[in-house]
């Protein structure tokens, strides 16, 4: 903030580095904070120390080290220390350190170095100590260091958009991009606007506390939301001020506004720089929002395990539903909860178990409930009504709900398995709404309490009853081994989305959880005369081998052999059925014979049948019977499930794979003085993305390349993909040089494309005989030329994407590629790829062309694309790589 606030030289940069040492101090707890930056003999010289000692502070103050000494990326380990740091470390005794390179771009500058006499950083200090060097570097660059490097002229915005980058703390993020909006351009006062349904909240406020959302203020936010226009400029007021606008993010999720005194009127420069700042401050309040939907997804689910946990800890009923009734209250704010119970036999009539805030005859209300929840509203698990009073449904119990005082009502049945067991009411004020999280939540919830409150019951009929006390545990085991298998089932399903991963897993989890010693899973084959074995688990490695062997043979399914398969059936087998069923299972008989036990299992939905999972135990002591079959069918059921959404996510995957790739070129041209690569590679999800890329020869001989980003997944992203390369077939011809080319495509761009939607593209024609390149973008990151024997560098190219405003020129980059030399091409999902929400950036990407420049243009595209799925595996993103390299 300080960098910011004055760039001037008036704070200077030994005052700004003082608040960046103290704040770096203060949110990682340490005792001792250094920063260096470089001085004119070559080393590196400290120019702000904080330290819990007055006597160390000043021993430390204008100390150098080496620059050499400065690691490349982080260094945590004392011996691994310079000498001299780690003489300081041992003065001050400390358990933990951290030194932290300061770099300008690729360059080492400078040095951040922590320590403290208590345990190891753990990773949110660390990555506060990383924003920290940010800082540090930042206030060099707006300073200068004091040793030679003059500071740059700042660009204020840029400055405020850098610092909002690399400090911004995700909880306050409105406030922060208000403040740093208004210091930053001068405006008397910058204000934050959250779009919501029902109109636009005043989120942050930075300047006099009366411009807090005036009603010309407002005004004019609802004008810019209608407009959709990225800036909309008021006309001045009869005082002389003016209202900027700036919509935030695509689509908007709000807007920036500021208000600018007659003194200060807002010009073109400064509002393009503002549409940068805007991108940067949408990108930190959509952090923002991230975290705090995060945090209520961890509250939800901490919710549903205090619940387990209250069940598996104390095995109370009574402290079991107290903690569901407190913990629902909590998360939907309502002050009246109940659970009733199922009354003996009779599934009509409840018992109230416990309740918060309720008095009365509520009971009647709840069995009212039950029935709808049972009835019309079956299908979606439970039943809302929002104004209790007003709805027919609720006609019968009107005079219950007057004396109680209920004004809304929601019912979810507790359910586990087939039995009902009771229903889990709350009762909210009138006119609440249940998104759809609430209700996802309130079904997760019912199904956990469900299960808990039955092995709770069940726990105190041991009590009660000495007699069945082992049959009630053997139940809450079962359930466990159940809770746990569907567990195993459904995170390998969502962590993977694999259709592989889940069948494997299921065979696993099932031999593991009931202790059988293998499982098969037969599924039909693509003629459907066959069930074929598409994944087998063995318990022990010894006896892999030979069960792998005997449970790996076809079923041939036969219109008059007997199958499981087509009765949905269980089935435990003996030696007659076995031999009955066919030549997959006769290779059992003699298990059987000698007290093995055998079952073939279905796997089916509520349409069909997927097929069968065959379990064997070789142990005649541990026969699969009784509860250990019901819980095998009972995790059937829902493996089933989990393998139906496995199919049809891979269905629905290489469909989308297909509808992507036929908008890609099928060849690419072969080309005598150019080596032509690249590669395409969809992401995880399941949406058509939006990146395209083609080529097309001039008729000067040129060649003419285009890669973009259309904005958004689907349909729509493939249609808007479709228009792109319409454009570029049908534009590059008449307008074959970039800038030109780009002005034209964007007013044919302006006309089709969707509100709020645009494209990144990047357009190059290359002479391969004469190795003249031009190159032109439109909001696309630049191309990366890589020299030989040099690093790579970005293109100078830049400009307004397409789609968002008219009138538009492209200023062209033109460089001589030589012999050996290549420009590499990309979309953003290369960048943007994760790991531990850390991006592979342009630093890996730089790394991975210089080690392998020598590699053809293939093979380097290639190369890139392994590089960035190692780093982050799967690709959130798709990504596409185009590569020419001059032979």
């Amino acid at each position: 903030m300080a960098v910011v606030r004055d760039t001037s030289g008036a704070a200077g940069l030994d005052q700004a580095l003082a608040e960046i040492v103290e704040r770096a101090a203060e949110v990682t707890e340490a005792d001792l904070v250094v920063a260096r930056l470089g001085d004119d003999a070559g080393g590196l010289t400290a120019r702000a120390v904080h330290a819990s000692s007055p006597a160390l502070q000043a021993e430390l103050e204008g100390s150098r080290i080496s620059a050499g000494s400065v690691p490349v990326g982080e260094r945590d380990e004392l011996l691994q220390l310079p000498r001299p740091l780690r003489r300081v470390a041992e003065q001050l005794g400390a358990m933990a350190v951290l030194q932290l390179p300061v770099r300008a771009g690729q360059v080492v500058v400078g040095s951040l170095e922590l320590m403290r006499r208590r345990g190891a950083f753990d990773e949110r200090e660390r990555a506060l100590a990383r924003t920290a060097a940010e800082q540090v570097a930042l206030a060099r660059r707006a300073y200068g260091d004091g040793g030679g490097t003059n500071p740059v002229v700042p660009d204020l915005l840029e400055l405020a958009g850098d610092a909002l980058a690399a400090g911004s703390d995700e909880t306050r993020a409105a406030d922060q991009v208000a403040v740093l909006a208004a210091e930053a351009t001068g405006a008397k006062a910058c204000l934050v606007w959250r779009y919501e349904p029902d109109g636009p909240v005043l989120a942050a406020l930075a300047g006099p506390a009366g411009t807090a959302a005036p009603t010309a203020a407002l005004e004019a936010v609802l004008r810019a939301q209608a407009s959709a226009e990225p800036i909309a400029l008021e006309e001045p007021a009869a005082d002389g001020s003016t209202l900027a606008t700036l919509q935030l993010g695509q689509p908007p999720l709000g807007a920036l506004q500021l208000a600018f005194g007659a003194e200060r009127e807002p010009d073109v420069p400064m509002l393009a720089r503002l549409g940068t700042f805007a991108v940067r401050a949408a990108h930190a309040l959509r952090a923002s929002e991230r975290r705090r939907t995060l945090a209520v997804e961890l509250e939800r689910t901490r919710a549903l395990l205090t619940i387990i946990g209250q069940a598996i800890a104390q095995l109370s009923l009574a402290h079991t539903l107290e903690t569901a009734v407190e913990r629902v209250c909590e998360l939907l704010g309502s002050e009246r909860v109940a659970v009733y119970l199922v009354e003996g036999a009779d599934e009509k009539r409840l018992e109230p178990a416990a309740s918060r805030g309720l008095a009365g005859p509520h009971v009647r209300v709840g069995e009212r409930l039950l029935e709808l929840a049972l009835g019309p509203a079956r299908g979606r698990g439970l039943v809302f009504v929002p104004e209790a009073a007003k709805d027919e449904r609720l006609g019968g119990v009107h005079d219950v709900l007057q004396e109680v005082g209920l004004e809304a009502a929601i019912g979810v049945p507790l359910r586990v398995r087939e039995e009902l067991i009771g229903l889990l009411a709350v009762y909210p004020e009138r006119g609440r709404e249940l998104t759809e999280n609430e209700e996802s939540l309130l079904r997760a919830l019912a199904a956990q309490l469900a299960v808990a409150v039955q092995n709770a019951s069940l726990h105190e009929q041991t009590k009660r009853l000495g007699a069945e006390r082992t049959e009630a545990l053997e139940a809450e085991r079962d359930a466990s081994k159940r809770l746990r298998a569907l567990y195993e089932i459904s995170r390998s399903f969502t962590e993977s989305l694999s259709l592989d991963a889940t069948l494997e897993a299921i065979t696993r989890t099932i031999v593991e959880s009931l202790g059988v010693d293998a499982a098969a899973l037969r599924m039909p084959d693509e003629r459907g005369t066959a069930l074929v074995p598409v994944a087998v688990h063995v318990r022990e490695e010894r006896l892999t081998e030979a069960l792998e062997t005997i449970l790996s043979l076809p079923q041939p399914l036969s219109p008059v052999r007997p199958s499981v398969f087509r009765s949905g059936e269980a089935l435990v087998l003996d030696a007659e059925s076995a031999a009955a069923l066919g030549p997959a299972h006769e290779p059992l008989i003699p298990f059987l014979e000698k007290g093995s036990s055998v079952a073939v299992i279905p796997l089916s939905t509520q349409v069909e049948i997927l097929g069968t999972l065959t379990l064997l135990s070789l142990d005649s002591d541990n026969p699969i019977a009784g509860n250990t079959l019901e819980a095998a069918i009972s995790i059937a059921g829902q493996a089933a499930l989990a393998l139906d959404n496995a199919r049809l996510y891979q269905q629905q995957k290489r469909f989308a794979d297909t509808m992507q790739r036929s908008l890609l070129p099928r060849t690419r041209p072969q080309l005598e003085e150019l080596e032509i690569g690249d590669v395409y590679d969809s992401s995880a999800r399941v949406d058509v993305g939006g990146d395209v890329y083609d080529y097309l020869s001039l008729a000067d001989g040129r060649l003419a390349v285009v890669l973009g980003d259309v904005t958004g997944h689907g349909i729509d992203a493939t249609a808007d993909m479709a228009m792109a390369k319409f454009v570029f077939r049908s534009l590059a011809r008449e307008h074959p040089e970039p800038g030109d080319f780009l002005s034209a495509a964007n007013e044919i761009v302006l006309e089709e494309i969707g509100a709020g939607k645009f494209i990144t593209l990047l357009y190059l024609t290359v002479d391969g005989r004469a190795g003249e390149l031009a190159c032109a973008s439109a909001g696309h990151p630049p191309p990366r030329l890589l020299r030989t024997g040099g690093k790579p560098e970005p293109l100078a190219v830049g400009g307004l994407a397409l789609g968002i405003d008219g009138g538009q020129r492209y200023e062209e980059a033109h460089v001589r590629l030589e012999p050996g030399d290549a420009i590499v091409l990309y979309t953003d999902g290369l960048l943007e790829a994760r790991r531990d929400g850390e991006l592979y950036g342009e630093q890996r990407l730089d790394a991975a062309l210089t080690a392998n420049a020598h590699l053809p243009a293939q093979e380097l595209a290639n190369t890139l694309l392994a590089d960035c799925k190692a780093f982050g595996g799967a690709l959130g993103d798709d990504c596409a790589i185009v590569v020419l390299k001059r032979k």
